[in-house]
């Protein structure tokens, strides 16, 4: 989630946890009508039975969107909870309803800051639409085995982790030996590290990417380029040289967040295109970053970007952007 910053901190355990969105985007007041549009959107968008992947037209799949509840089974931290900052529920058939319209049947689910170390809603999620849902788990790093939990989640649906880099001491860095173990880890299973991310630490992923080379890694958000201000061009160099990393893939993402944060979003083609002449459009996977998105605009002006106004990608191109990245990151048994 773009806004999930690395900035803002609250204490669990005597351990420093940074989940708070508002630092981040610095685009004022959210709606605080969001559930509301989340209905109203989504009684505009139930289209009914809905065939499967393999049979329905388009078939894309959203990279990364966040769902959490009201209901009291899974309670909320505090601060830091995303409803503070986001509708006070983003259900996942609220989630569907938006999304199946454009086209979207699959979703990979991303743990949101405000449950910490509870995955417990991402994965009943899961387990109720196991070919519809896949997660992106957040472990506790600092404990003595994330690479055990790890192991375990990936029985119940969760493909990837999501880590930041440790900020104390300074300078930030992925070196604590809980770090190396989700590296190492994630080598051997073969699931995906999501790394949250801002520009200016873009430069410290090549040491870990050289250190364990078979380890699957995603930068979130285009690597948050252009979320406070204009794009960089010292920023989009550090996010390009990581395109000599094979294992390295880019979620092209949150658009709404990046640049003039406007749809259609014609600004960041260019940025998007050298993004896409580095990494090749089989390393780089489309998401919307939902719920946050849509309290800006809709879910159609995320995937339109991608779908119908990037003129240098071929059909196969948005094939691989759209679908098939995704689903050789996530989806894969």
């Amino acid at each position: 989630m773009i806004g999930d910053s690395p900035k803002s901190r609250y204490e669990e355990g005597g351990q420093q946890r940074m989940f708070d969105r508002r630092n981040f985007l610095r685009r004022g007041a959210v709606a605080t009508g969001a559930s509301a549009f989340l209905a109203a959107h989504s009684a505009k968008a139930d289209a009914g039975p809905t065939p499967s992947h393999r049979e329905k037209p388009g078939g894309y799949i959203d990279a990364h969107s966040h769902v959490w509840t009201n209901d009291e089974r899974y309670p909320l931290l505090s601060p830091g909870s995303p409803a503070s900052v986001g509708p006070p529920t983003a259900l996942p058939e609220d989630l569907l309803k938006v999304a199946r319209p454009s086209g979207v049947d699959r979703i990979v689910l991303i743990q949101p800051g405000g449950y910490g170390f509870d995955n417990s809603f991402m994965l009943d999620t899961i387990r109720l639409q196991p070919t519809v849902f896949r997660g992106v788990a957040v472990v506790d790093w600092h404990k003595d085995h994330p690479d055990a939990e790890m192991r375990k989640l990936k029985k119940h649906g969760v493909r990837g982790f999501r880590i930041y880099p440790d900020r104390v001491p300074s300078p930030p860095s992925f070196d604590g030996e809980g770090f190396q173990k989700m590296f190492r880890c994630a080598a051997k299973e073969q699931m995906t590290l999501t790394l949250l991310i801002n520009p200016d630490e873009l430069p410290i992923v090549p040491k870990y990417c050289e250190r364990f080379p078979e380890t699957p890694m995603a930068i979130d958000h285009l690597g948050r380029i252009g979320v406070e201000g204009p794009i960089q061009e010292s920023d989009v160099k550090a996010l390009l040289a990581l395109a000599k990393y094979p294992r390295v893939k880019v979620k092209v993402s949150a658009f709404y967040a990046l640049g003039e944060k406007r749809p259609p979003h014609d600004d960041l083609a260019p940025f998007i295109h050298r993004v896409y002449n580095a990494f090749g459009p089989q390393r780089l996977m489309w998401a919307t970053d939902c719920p946050y998105q849509i309290q800006h605009e809709t879910y159609e002006d995320s995937i339109a970007l991608v779908r119908d106004r990037l003129s240098f990608l071929s059909s196969d191109d948005k094939d691989w952007m759209l679908r098939k990245t995704a689903e050789e990151s996530f989806f894969k048994a």
